[in-house]
């Protein structure tokens, strides 16, 4: 957040350099109360791109091998121009680099999810899935899969077919 505070106020700082110098080459025509609205247009429009452009940017640095799974977008009735312009602020995403498949038997795998937030750290929780049954397993309170299928201090929940989650674990590839 500090770095958006910096970069708001170099863009300010930018435009107002822009718009010194256009005046110097028109001679002074330009009124002076422009400069404080020039400032101010650049870094709301600075502000604006930053919040709208930031999952695509985080998105596109991501390796191959980690899937987004789920984009929720905001909005706030105290920035009520979310509604038609939803941003998206955090996303989920499964890690395959970090995925293990079981020895015994293909279907059963761990990996971890991301928990991606803008101005927050990433958080990362571990999961375990059982494809052929459908089912997944929370392990971040140190829940542990064997490789027969055994969870220890976890529980499976059954996942819908439909679930983008189970369909990104269980894809081959």
């Amino acid at each position: 957040m500090t770095l958006d505070l910096i970069a708001m106020i170099c863009a300010g700082a930018g435009v107002a350099g822009i718009f010194l110098l256009l005046r110097k080459i028109v001679g002074a025509r330009l009124p002076k109360w422009a400069l404080p609205a020039v400032i101010g247009a650049g870094m709301l429009s600075y502000s604006v791109w930053s919040e709208y452009s930031w999952y695509g940017r985080v998105a596109a640095v991501l390796p191959d091998a980690v899937e987004i799974v789920s984009v929720p977008v905001d909005q706030s009735a105290l920035r009520p121009w979310t509604y038609l312009f939803p941003p998206s602020t955090r996303f989920m995403a499964l890690d395959r680099t970090v995925m293990q498949v079981s020895a015994n038997n293909p279907s059963f795998r761990q990996t971890e999810l991301m928990f991606v937030t803008r101005w927050q750290p990433t958080r990362r929780v571990p999961l375990a899935f059982d494809c052929d049954g459908g089912r997944q397993a929370d392990l971040a309170d140190g829940g542990m899969l064997a490789s027969d299928g055994t969870l220890t201090n976890a529980v499976w929940i059954a996942a819908d077919k439909a679930d983008a989650l189970q369909r990104a674990a269980c894809r081959e590839g």
